[in-house]
């Protein structure tokens, strides 16, 4: 995703282009007290050990209750959320983040085991304010997250490792595009920062973020290779531009069959987040593209 600042200034004003119909969901809501187990869209990947989940930011033209059924109507049975995104529409003041009341947590906890989904990624707020870090992570326990994606302040690790191996939950650090403000863009400055600490800290590459940063993903993942936690996939149409717009994977500049060849090369076992931050009229249907690409992959090897 774009960094937080631009998010939670900007995001909503980003989606005004959509109207609230513009893209529609392709699963029937889920009924109150009605489980409805997600159907498995990518079921290759996940015999080779990829579990493919979606980044909440793909779907900020709606809350994350309404993005569930979207989510669970491609088959994906994990999500990333972002901590500055609505929860509800009808309850627009709520974040989907340690903030919620237990209530809300078990609101929330139960809207996705109706569906079948679990929240295994929590892009948190995980900055230089030291007196959050200890309730991020009873709410990221709480809901059964494993991974932290976050961009820390390097001289906050200490701390965070401490936390992490407490808590058994993962910190992976996420690259943004290449700014002034982007302070892990490039692997090098991931890999110093993971320098001496133990597998609980790691990357969360973000692929498309590479190429906006004019880098080279294959070369990139080549780099973090013995840190890689957890990914967000994402392919983009050019390279060396931040504001390049998002394609479906396998139809930009990430080169997405040597990205993927890569991983399996390394053997990386873990989450691979679909992160798509172009709102358009077809969302949903890249989408869906994004997932068969990665399902089309693994079903071509030969094992």
């Amino acid at each position: 995703m774009m960094s937080d600042r631009l998010n939670r200034r900007e995001f909503l004003a980003g989606t005004g282009a959509l109207g609230a119909g513009a893209v529609l969901s392709m699963a029937a809501p889920v009924g109150a007290g009605k489980k409805q187990k997600t159907k498995l869209s990518t079921p290759r990947a996940r015999k080779i050990g990829w579990r493919i989940a979606c980044q909440l930011y793909t779907f900020r033209d709606r809350s994350f209750y309404e993005a569930l059924d979207v989510i669970a109507g491609l088959g994906i049975r994990d999500v990333e959320p972002c901590f500055f995104l609505p929860l509800d529409k009808e309850r627009p003041d709520l974040k989907t983040s340690e903030l919620l009341s237990p209530t809300l947590r078990r609101e929330l906890k139960a809207k996705l085991a109706d569906r079948g989904i679990r929240m295994v990624n929590y892009y948190a707020p995980v900055d230089g304010n030291r007196e959050n870090f200890r309730k991020i992570f009873d709410f990221a326990k709480e809901m059964g997250v494993k991974t932290l994606v976050a961009e820390p302040p390097s001289e906050v690790f200490d701390e965070l490792e401490q936390l992490c191996d407490e808590y058994e939950i993962n910190l992976a650090i996420h690259n943004h595009p290449k700014s002034p403000d982007s302070k892990y863009w490039q692997p090098e400055n991931v890999l110093k920062v993971c320098q001496g600490r133990g597998k609980r800290i790691g990357s969360c590459a973000d692929t498309g973020h590479w190429v906006r940063s004019g880098l080279d993903p294959v070369e990139c993942l080549k780099k973090v290779k013995k840190r890689i936690i957890t990914l967000h996939l994402k392919d983009v149409a050019e390279s060396g531009k931040p504001e390049a717009r998002d394609v479906p994977l396998g139809t930009g500049k990430a080169n997405y069959t040597a990205v993927l060849q890569e991983l399996y090369a390394q053997k990386f076992r873990g989450v691979m987040t679909i992160e798509y931050e172009h709102l358009s009229g077809q969302l949903v249907e890249d989408v869906a593209k994004c997932a068969r690409f990665v399902e089309g992959f693994a079903g071509s090897l030969k094992r």
